[in-house]
């Protein structure tokens, strides 16, 4: 679990380096605001890591999951919070990051009550997961990944309102959680 802040912190920099295009994509089949909030949620990760940085990465994704659910709005704050509050659970028990993520990922389901196929990150950290697990770092994963949520057509949430104009679109949620894998496998790679 060595870097756990390393890949985080990039996580955070290409969040704040790509909010307007992350908002873009909401526009188009959302409601234009899901890259502000996430620099919001990352900017205030950011403020409470650099006055206490915890050394557990239990306890750094804590931080993450207490400052992205209070400072996020829509359903990307309490997705994301919840996937990290079931990170850090977990990695207390454990250093596997595929058993980590994971645990993440049956949250971000439970919460959003989303499969895979439906347009949402969840097609974004499926495929990341097996990869972790595979110990396969290789980012040509996520990029096909990436192909394939835009090659879907929306089934959940508001960008569920849009039907088929919805293909050939990309997920805003997916399209930031590519980020927090690309930062990962990048720091593995």
């Amino acid at each position: 679990m060595e870097n756990v802040m390393t890949w985080l912190n990039n996580w955070l920099d290409e969040l704040e380096e790509h909010k307007a295009y992350l908002s873009d994509l909401d526009q188009k089949i959302g409601d234009g605001d899901h890259g502000n909030n996430m620099a919001r949620g990352g900017k205030a990760v950011k403020e409470k890591l650099g006055a206490d940085t915890p050394e557990a990465a239990s306890d750094i994704f804590m931080v993450f999951a207490q400052n992205l659910m209070s400072k996020i709005g829509g359903a990307s704050g309490p997705l994301y919070g919840s996937a990290f509050l079931a990170m850090a659970t977990t990695a207390k028990q454990t250093d596997n990051l595929g058993d980590i993520f994971a645990a993440g990922l049956d949250k971000i389901k439970q919460r959003g009550k989303a499969e895979a196929g439906e347009k949402t990150m969840v097609d974004m950290w499926e495929p990341a997961i097996e990869a972790i697990k595979a110990e396969n770092w290789d980012t040509k994963v996520l990029d096909d990944a990436r192909e394939n949520v835009i090659n879907l057509k929306a089934t959940k949430g508001r960008a569920s309102y849009y039907g088929d104009r919805t293909v050939g679109e990309m997920d805003p949620g997916a399209e930031s959680s590519y980020y927090l894998f690309k930062a990962l496998f990048e720091a593995h790679a």
